[in-house]
């Protein structure tokens, strides 16, 4: 049984990805939080095998956790689900550790196959990026990813 983690800051959010991952039947929600901080709380805690990840949180963005678990848990498996588009930030977060990265318009269709693929080992990127775009992107900071992203209320 693959157990799952849900960081968002929306409960609507974590209500629609926990029903689409318990009508799996080798997927469980085994838990849910809110914030960055419960993340790593939740981490510290209990193991999982996909921590299912948004971005824009408060206290602790998805990018301040990835960091953070370079630490606590650099061998957990995350698989960001954000509303930012996989170009945006695809490539940050496949170098800041994440395992995948998954539109939450496309996890209707296609959170259940992310999710095996990440927990089995694999990565999962809606589209292909290329060693030139991991490179071109090296730029960019950490802070400066941080200073785009807006705390959501």
């Amino acid at each position: 049984m693959i157990r799952v983690l849900i960081a968002d800051d929306h409960d609507g959010v974590r209500r629609r990805v926990a029903q689409i991952i318990n009508e799996a039947a080798d997927i469980v929600t085994s838990g849910e939080v809110s914030t960055g901080p419960e993340v790593l709380q939740a981490l510290r805690e209990h193991d999982y095998d996909v921590l299912l990840l948004d971005i824009a949180m408060p206290e602790v963005n998805g990018f301040g956790v990835l960091k953070q678990l370079q630490d606590l848990k650099p061998e957990q498996r995350v698989l960001m689900l954000s509303m930012h588009p996989e170009e945006q930030y695809g490539v940050q977060s496949l170098k800041a550790g994440a395992h995948g990265y998954l539109t939450k318009d496309r996890a209707s269709d296609e959170l259940i196959t992310a999710i095996r693929k990440v927990s089995g080992g694999g990565s999962y990127f809606t589209t292909v990026l290329t060693k030139e775009q991991i490179e071109i992107s090296g730029d960019e900071t950490d802070d400066e990813i941080s200073e785009n992203l807006s705390d959501r209320k």
